[in-house]
């Protein structure tokens, strides 16, 4: 087998494929795994420089961690680095999907300094002097004042200091790279001097990420936590060091008859993609929630038969669960809610032989595609930043070269579903 760069663990599914992307990029051929591959599966890609095992810990709690992560990182642990792959906007508690937990069990597993790093300026993403920035739109807001993030469902931000963020889910003591010392060329006398389990990388653009994967490569860091931002961190050290070189074929994803577009997510974004839908030409299904989360077997045949429906009329189907924000009071339920719509979309696409189809939301995304019976995905074209449209490998001839692309809320522009239907 072809020695690995890097194998990385991502805490959902649209995380994941965003890093098969950045990797892709890079012309770096890897891997996403929906379970840690047997020896026979790993052998059936026995040429990748890269593997990734798509999880969803990023909803579990600190004990469901203590029992999945360790054998998860086992398994990655003949990469030269291990990356615990967490959404750029780094959302997590101390009792749900706890990013502080994950460090310290890729710490127990991989001895050493940990690195963290979470501005991804690809994603509009930025940490400057330990503080995390993201886009919405236009404007970019710090964390805690992000109208989707600081308002998460699940796990809403609060604390835009990510070293404070961290301190209420470890104990583990974190340093910071700043910017000061990034851009006066001191990042590797910073993490070395660093009296801490983990050091913590600020990064606003290229260079900076840059200077950060430089430190993990020539340092020999063995694990680090954070946003794609590692992974593109990493690529430009690889090749700067010449271990990697050329660029990937231009590749472009072709038009499609038809789509089914299956959401769960609550954010803004897909609330105007939901709401730009219908002129787009899509046939839009509510979901009744409560019969979904009481497993209706009745209702979930009543959304599949009119994604069938719709499919066979117009070519263009929406499922949806949510159009917006919900009320604060309202129940976390992503997991019951992706499993559910996830046996919808596999009725679906068997019923109807679809090639391509879209989940909408990170925890959608991440339960619903585990519904399908797929072994693992690969890269197979650019579709928008951070979500491209990967291919599916799976024993069910149904499913296997299923294209699909796995869509965080916050991800792509007012007509994505027909972006995604036109390939881009």
């Amino acid at each position: 087998m072809t020695d690995l760069l890097y194998g990385f663990y991502g805490d959902d599914f649209t995380g994941s494929t965003d890093v098969l992307e950045q990797l892709a990029e890079g012309g770096v051929p890897a891997v996403l795994f929906l379970r840690a591959p047997d020896a026979a599966l790993r052998a059936r890609f026995a040429d990748v420089r890269a593997i990734g095992i798509a999880g969803d810990s990023r909803s579990q709690s600190p004990a469901w961690m203590d029992v999945h992560l360790p054998p998860a990182f086992a398994a990655l642990g003949e990469g030269a680095i291990v990356h615990y792959k967490t959404c750029s906007t780094f959302d997590s508690s101390p009792t749900t999907g706890s990013i502080g937990r994950a460090i310290e069990l890729g710490r127990a597993a991989f001895p050493g300094k940990a690195a963290i790093l979470v501005g991804a300026p690809h994603l509009r993403r930025y940490v400057a002097f330990g503080n995390l920035f993201a886009a919405a739109g236009a404007e970019v807001f710090r964390i805690d004042r992000h109208p989707t993030m600081a308002r998460h469902p699940v796990t809403p931000m609060h604390e835009a200091d990510l070293i404070r963020h961290l301190a209420v889910q470890s104990d583990a003591r974190v340093a910071l790279v700043s910017l000061e010392a990034i851009r006066a060329g001191q990042a590797g006398d910073g993490f070395d001097g660093a009296e801490a389990e983990a050091v913590l990388f600020d990064g606003v653009a290229m260079e900076d990420l840059a200077a950060a994967g430089e430190v993990l490569l020539s340092r020999g860091v063995r694990f680090a936590a954070g946003s794609s931002g590692v992974t593109r961190a990493l690529v430009l050290a690889w090749q700067a060091a010449g271990l990697i070189g050329g660029r990937p074929a231009e590749v472009r994803a072709g038009a499609v008859d038809r789509l089914l577009v299956v959401s769960g997510s609550c954010s803004p974004a897909t609330a105007r993609q939901i709401g730009r839908s219908a002129a787009d030409g899509f046939a839009a299904t509510l979901a009744d929630v409560g019969a979904l989360l009481e497993g209706s077997a009745a209702e979930e045949a009543r959304l599949a038969d009119a994604a069938v429906a719709a499919l066979a009329g117009q070519g263009k189907a929406l499922i949806h669960s949510a159009e917006g924000p919900l009320d604060a009071t309202a129940p976390a339920a992503g997991e019951k809610l992706g499993q559910a719509l996830g046996r919808v979309a596999g009725q679906v696409v068997r019923r109807a032989g679809l090639q391509r189809l879209l989940f909408a939301g990170g925890d959608t995304s991440s339960h619903g595609v585990a519904q399908l019976g797929i072994d693992a995905l690969t890269w197979a074209a650019p579709i928008e930043r951070g979500a491209p449209l990967v291919r599916a490998h799976a024993a069910d001839a149904a499913v296997d070269g299923l294209e699909l692309v796995l869509k965080g809320g916050q991800m792509g522009g007012d007509g994505f579903f027909e972006t995604v239907r036109l390939g881009g």
